[in-house]
């Protein structure tokens, strides 16, 4: 108890007094996740709206797939863009593996199944509300679509939000594919694993600290987003 009392009291002197490698490691996880949900969220909300909106063959099959790909584990996530980006993959010759760029195609590929369904859900469940009374208007397609994003706009910041939850939680694929290379890869979760495997508690506590204080922000924005409980029109 001792023990944990002084790694913990150590800790937070870590992050009182703005520990450079600590700041480094946050920094490189901050812009690892932030890019990887940028991207996810500009591929998964159109996504999500299409076929929430479309008809089209083999649109029941593509839905399949994405609420498929929601729960699929992170290693296996990693370990595919691993095969891709090694020497012997088709990706090699990008010289990409053990790179923060290949952290963030791995979280991409974990958090755009996520948005793209979420998004679905929550744009089918307005196109039914709201199409009709826009069709009698005479709107075109785009902005039917429009409004509909607008309409919907706080749930689909949820659905990002929660994107990010999951992405900055990630510690499987990013080993994987990242290497946690000190000063080059190694991110919050990766670190926390190995810090804790060393005996390292102190700087293990900081980050994970840092981890809650970030989860803690995740969940009050949520909270307040779920107030709301009607999208502000």
């Amino acid at each position: 108890m001792s023990d944990f009392g002084e790694a913990l009291v150590a800790s937070a002197g870590l992050l009182t007094g703005l520990n450079p490698d600590l700041l480094e490691i946050i920094r490189l996880s901050l812009f690892v996740t932030l890019t990887a949900v940028c991207i996810a969220t500009i591929i998964g909300i159109p996504l999500g709206g299409l076929l929430a909106v479309k008809r089209f063959p083999g649109r029941g099959f593509v839905v399949l797939v994405i609420d498929t790909f929601m729960g699929l584990p992170p290693v296996v996530v990693g370990l595919i863009v691993y095969l891709w980006l090694s020497r012997s993959g088709p990706l090699g010759v990008l010289g990409l593996l053990y790179t923060p760029t290949a952290m963030i195609i791995a979280q991409c590929l974990l958090v755009t199944p996520i948005i793209a369904a979420l998004s679905r859900q929550v744009i089918a469940d307005a196109h039914g509300q709201y199409d009709e009374q826009l069709r009698s208007l005479g709107a075109a397609r785009w902005q039917r679509i429009a409004t509909l994003l607008w309409e919907t706009r706080t749930s689909l910041l949820v659905t990002v939000l929660a994107g990010f939850g999951r992405a900055n939680a990630e510690v499987g694929a990013v080993m994987i594919v990242g290497g946690n290379i000190n000063h080059v890869t190694r991110v919050m979760t990766t670190s926390v694993a190995y810090e804790t495997s060393r005996g390292n508690l102190t700087q293990a506590l900081a980050l994970g600290i840092v981890l809650i204080l970030i989860a803690m922000l995740l969940t009050l924005l949520l909270h307040q987003l779920r107030r709301l409980n009607v999208e502000p029109g």
